[in-house]
Formats: structure tokens, C-alpha cells, sequence
């Protein structure tokens, strides 16, 4: 049987570079290899796209790539003149210039299968705004919240979010992810430097209010309909004001993952309504993770939704499905044939029009 060409697309202009690699190494040292044959593109921070001989950090060091767009064989090419051919391009990239949308419209113009959510779902997740404001006019529980341009500056005042968020509340990078550009805002004093944090990452930032309670996830796959997983929980060690990137990312020890997480039936039902319910209000596909809040009442918020979450040793996603006995390569091989399928599907709709236009 030939094996199928998957391109594993990662690296990136993004904060969030070297959790990228981290997860695209464990799809590759996972992926089937009976059934796939994996090709590694990395992208510098400076943008240049190359091919690897394996997911690695010194991506430069692999052989730069061109593009042709061409609608009948679309393909890359090495710098010897190497014709690259894909089967399905599998994307691996975290935040900005990854996870927005625009490498999705780029995949798509290429005219290549990808796995995961399209050029609509990615901007719209990625945008914690908008996010947050479709979640709403759906009716699905999120937390409240301002949000302002950098341009509005000089008029964000610290008493008018504590009166709207009360204290403490949270400041955050509205399109970024891996709790990069976020604060949690306990005083005046803290507060002109969260807000110079925020803005250094984006044009737009977002002050929530706090929620005291627990962090859930939940893992969502497939289409049509999309299925959720049993919920998992961050505990976070009481070192941390909040899950920040270091402890998501530098230190073994500052979180403990339950999985499933201690939830009584009714909530975990609750939870993972919410979760199948965000997920395709935002228009995702393939599959994402959900970051949800429990607060001390019970209350359930849903927090965001990452399009493409993490796949390093310490990622929830593909725990949460192990739990439900999909392994790692399996869960690979669900996306590669989901991203498939999908594509598959499209070629159904009409791209040509007759009409009487002279032209």
C-alpha cells in the first residue's frame, strides 16, 4: 500500500515558536508509519519556510523551500529543484501567523488537504474578543469583559474596570495564546504594567474578571457531530497567581493533570455540552480544545477555545483521549483522515458559474 504524504508544518513567527516544535516532534515520533510517510517543513521566526530531515529546532539548517501554486499539481520545491508533493499537510503551529487563519488560507489556496479548523474558525477562535462575543449572542457562559485598542490608551481607567470586572480581574493580548501577554491585575499599582505587557504582543487587549475555582479542559474531535472527551483539570501549584507560561511550559512541578477530572456527573455533562456547543459556534473543525472555568459556586464559564492545541508530553488534548483509549498515533491518524474527509467533501461545490457575462 503507498503511503501517504503528510507535511508536518511547524515552527513559526510566534511567540509561542518553540512550543510548536515540541509538539510537531511528538507527531512525527507518533505518526503511523505503516500508513504515512511524515515530511517536516519548518518555518524561522524570521519566516523563511525550509525542509528538515526531522522536527528540529535548528530549522535553518534544512533545505529552503519554494511554492508553486499551481491548481492542477500544487508542490513545493527544495533548493535543488526537488519537487515536494503532499497528500495532506498536518499544521503544528501555535498563535500568531499559525493558528489565525492566515496559514489555513494559505493551505487552502494551495489547493492541499489540512488537517484542522479553516480560515473562519481559526480567526474567529483566535480572537478572544470575538470569541467571547459569538459565545454570548449563543448564550454559552463566559466571564465578563472590556476590551480596548491600543489607540484608547490613554482612556482605559483602572476604576471603571474595577467596578465592571471587580478585583482581582485578568489582562490579556487578545490573539495570542500559551498565557503570553497576560496579567492578573490586583491593585493600581500593577496595573499601567499589565496593560504595557499586553499591548506589546497586540493592537488589542481584553480585561476579564477573575474566576476563583478550577481550570477544565476539554477535548473535542471529529465533525458532524463532534464528540468531547471526559473533562481534565489544571491543578496549579499555589506558587502561581494563575497558569502562566512557565508553569505551563519551564517547570515539571507547577501543575498536577487529573484526568478525567473529579467532577460529579451533572457537571462533567455540563461541561462538555458547553464544549461541543463552542466549539461549533466558532465554526472549528477536526478537532480543538476547550478551556473552561468551575467556579466555587459551580458555575461554568468557557474561557477559549485553541484550535490547535498543544501535543508536547504535558498536553491535555491528547490525554484526555487517551483516557478514552485513543492512543497517540491513533488520535494522528483520526485527524489526518478527518482533515481528508473534509476535503474530500468540498470538492463538491461549484467553483464556475455560467452566466451570460461578457467578458
Amino acid at each position: 500500500m503507498t503511503k501517504l504524504k503528510v507535511g508536518i508544518l511547524y515552527g513559526g513567527q510566534s511567540v509561542e515558536h518553540g512550543v510548536s516544535i515540541n509538539s510537531a516532534r511528538n507527531i512525527e515520533s507518533y505518526i503511523d508509519k505503516n500508513l504515512y510517510e511524515a515530511y517536516c517543513i519548518g518555518i524561522s521566526t524570521r519566516g523563511t519556510w525550509y525542509i528538515t530531515p526531522s522536527v528540529s529546532k535548528e530549522i535553518e539548517k534544512g533545505s529552503k523551500l519554494k511554492l508553486h501554486l499551481d491548481g492542477v499539481n500544487p508542490r513545493f520545491e527544495d533548493e535543488k529543484g526537488n519537487a515536494l508533493t503532499l497528500d495532506v499537510i498536518f499544521p503544528v503551529l501555535h498563535g500568531t501567523d499559525g493558528e489565525d487563519g492566515s496559514i489555513q488560507g494559505l493551505i487552502k489556496a494551495m489547493g492541499i488537504p489540512m488537517v484542522g479548523t479553516g480560515v473562519l474558525g481559526s480567526s474567529v477562535a483566535m480572537s478572544k474578543l470575538v470569541a467571547k462575543q459569538l459565545m454570548q449572542q449563543a448564550g454559552i457562559p463566559v466571564t465578563d469583559f472590556l476590551f480596548f485598542r491600543h489607540d484608547q490608551f490613554d482612556e482605559i481607567s483602572f476604576e471603571a474596570a474595577k467596578e465592571k470586572l471587580g478585583l482581582p480581574f485578568m489582562v490579556k493580548a487578545a490573539n495570542l495564546g500559551s498565557s503570553v501577554g497576560v496579567s492578573k491585575v490586583k491593585s493600581k499599582e500593577e496595573f499601567d504594567a499589565a496593560l504595557q505587557d499586553s499591548f506589546r504582543y497586540d493592537d488589542c487587549i481584553i480585561l476579564e474578571a477573575y474566576v476563583k475555582g478550577r481550570e477544565i479542559e476539554c477535548a473535542i474531535l471529529g465533525n458532524n457531530p463532534p464528540q468531547a472527551s471526559l473533562p481534565g483539570e489544571i491543578i496549579i501549584s499555589s506558587n502561581y497567581d494563575f497558569y502562566t507560561f512557565d508553569a505551563k511550559y519551564v517547570d515539571g512541578e507547577a501543575v498536577k493533570i487529573e484526568v478525567p477530572a473529579q467532577l460529579d456527573e451533572k457537571t462533567s455533562d455540563t461541561i462538555r455540552e458547553y464544549s461541543i456547543k463552542a466549539y461549533q459556534q466558532l465554526q472549528c473543525e477536526d478537532f480543538a480544545r476547550v478551556d473552561l472555568f468551575l467556579s466555587e459556586s459551580g458555575k461554568v464559564y468557557v474561557n477559549e477555545i485553541n484550535t490547535i492545541p498543544g501535543f508536547t508530553n504535558s498536553s491535555m488534548y491528547p490525554m484526555m483521549w487517551k483516557d478514552r483509549g485513543v492512543s497517540f498515533t491513533d488520535l494522528i491518524s483520526r485527524l489526518i483522515q478527518l482533515g481528508l474527509e473534509r476535503y474530500k467533501n468540498a470538492q463538491r461545490i461549484e467553483k464556475d458559474f455560467q452566466s451570460s457575462l461578457k467578458f
